[in-house]
Parts: C-alpha cells; structure tokens; sequence
C-alpha cells in the first residue's frame, strides 16, 4: 500500500509540474510557483525539478512493489 501511495504521489507531482510548466510558457503566469522570485527562468527550473523528481517518485515506488510481487511483469 505504501508503495501505491507513493506511486500516485510521484505521478500528481509530475502532472502539476508538467500543467505548470505549460502555463507559464504560454503566458499565463507562474502558477503554484509565483512566490518563487528569480522570473520566469527560475519559474521554469522548478517546475522541471519538481517533473523530474516525480517522475523518478513513481519509478522507484513502481519498481520496489514489482520487486515485492505487487505488480506484473508487463
């Protein structure tokens, strides 16, 4: 169960982080991330950061539950 939790986890910060990065390239402002001060470039690497360590969030919890027998080989 914990490893499922973390799994969804990981994919919600992807998909926030992908929809905010989106937002702010085409124009609509930082989003969650406007507090953060630095402008756009800034914005835009902590958007990516954040993708990319959900991304590896679902990865790790994904391979540690099929490594438990929790989910098939496909």
């Amino acid at each position: 169960m914990k490893y499922d939790v973390l799994q969804v986890v990981g994919m919600t910060l992807l998909f926030i982080s992908g929809q905010g990065a989106l937002q702010l390239l085409v124009g609509r402002g930082g989003g969650l991330l406007d507090w953060l001060p630095g402008g756009f470039a800034a914005h835009l690497a902590a958007f990516l950061v954040v993708g990319v360590l959900g991304a590896l969030l679902a990865r790790w919890s994904h391979r540690r539950a099929k490594a438990l027998g929790r989910r098939g080989n496909g």
